[in-house]
């Protein structure tokens, strides 16, 4: 706790120990005999500059090393703590080697100075020059420390930048997942129940008896549809009982209800079936179950032919003798399209959709089962 005041103080920090050092110097002052009034003036002038020891320690190094030079030729140094509290500034905030070659020269010239000038006893002004190298010494090793906290807290917090791209990417890539698949549960539901509500009322003004088959159209696509949304959205709820990802096992209950509002769908299987990942049957139900919707709503067709061909690849064609859109080769409005090529690039294949040679409309995907599963 301490340490932490003392931080968030600095000024006072330096106050205080630029007074206990002019205090212990006037001390020391008053007992030189011959040179007492020098000693005080020199004692002061070499610990005020140590008020500005963090903004400027270059030159605070340099201005007490020559009030110390001073002192040792006038034979009044007594006290080597201000220029080593100087010298400890220095080495634990600069690392450039200009800073540091200061710091050795003022060492040398202070050893230089005892060495020359008689006024000092040697073992006194070895002893001096002995505490001016171990607090430069204790000011590097302190400044390594510091440089390498400063490292470790950098690293955190670019780590912890980087666990937050992630984690944003991560959501922004699962918002677009069940974006994709509400889209498509929920339009290829709506679609069949639109076209089935429609067949009821018309069938109701002429036998209300035959109302019932649409409706009970209706009641199984929006059943279906309801337990889908269940699964997309169960991945919120901890307690959600979780249905498996539908696949193309299932693509004969899909045909069944299209082909419940009145459209004619075939379905050709080719090649020889093999097991396929996860990811692979839930693209391709999902592709061919967009690709029937969008006949559904907007080719006004009447046959839609669906092939899948097992090889070394995937091969899916969805094909209708419906209106084809030859400005633009799109009639899904754009969502449905771009949908299915994420699901189709993201196994690595290629998809291709747009008016069929002949007339109709025909969605292609190509996904390569050696990469994809």
């Amino acid at each position: 706790m301490i340490w932490s005041w003392l931080h968030r103080h600095p000024r006072l920090v330096d106050v205080s120990i630029v007074g206990l050092l002019v205090f212990l110097g006037i001390g020391a002052a008053i007992r030189n005999e011959h040179a007492e009034a020098t000693a005080i003036v020199l004692s002061i002038a070499e610990a005020a500059p140590l008020l500005f020891r963090r903004r400027f320690p270059v030159g605070v190094v340099i201005v007490v090393t020559s009030v110390v030079l001073a002192t040792i030729a006038l034979g009044v140094w007594v006290l080597p703590f201000q220029l080593g509290v100087a010298l400890y500034t220095l080495t634990s905030v600069r690392e450039q080697r200009v800073e540091r070659a200061v710091g050795i020269g003022a060492i040398l010239a202070v050893a230089i100075a005892v060495l020359s000038v008689g006024g000092i006893e040697f073992g006194a002004g070895a002893a001096r020059v002995v505490f001016l190298i171990a607090a430069a010494l204790l000011g590097d090793s302190i400044g390594s420390r510091r440089a390498y906290v400063r490292e470790i807290e950098e690293k955190a917090d670019r780590l912890e930048r980087e666990r937050e791209s992630e984690a944003r990417r991560a959501a922004a890539e699962e918002q677009a997942r069940i974006a994709r698949e509400l889209h498509d549960v929920i339009a290829h539901a709506l679609s069949v129940i639109v076209v089935q509500a429609g067949a009821a009322d018309d069938a109701f003004e002429l036998d209300a008896a035959r109302a019932r088959e649409p409706i009970r159209a209706i009641d199984s696509a929006a059943r279906a549809a309801l337990a889908d949304l269940r699964r997309v959205l169960g991945i919120f709820h901890d307690s959600a009982e979780y249905e498996p990802q539908p696949g193309l096992d299932q693509l004969d209950r899909l045909i069944d209800q299209v082909r419940a509002t009145g459209l004619d769908v075939s379905l050709e299987i080719e090649g020889q079936q093999q097991p396929l990942s996860a990811a692979v049957e839930l693209s391709a139900f999902r592709i061919v179950q967009e690709a029937l919707t969008n006949s559904l709503k907007h080719a006004d067709a009447e046959h839609v032919r669906v092939r899948i061909r097992y090889s070394d690849r995937l091969e899916l064609e969805i094909r209708d003798d419906g209106a084809g859109n030859a400005e633009t080769g799109d009639r899904t409005g754009g969502n449905g399209l771009v949908g299915m090529r994420e699901r189709v690039a993201l196994l690595g294949g290629v998809l291709a959709a747009g008016p069929a040679p002949g007339g109709g409309y025909r969605v292609a995907a190509e996904i390569p089962l050696d990469k994809a599963t």
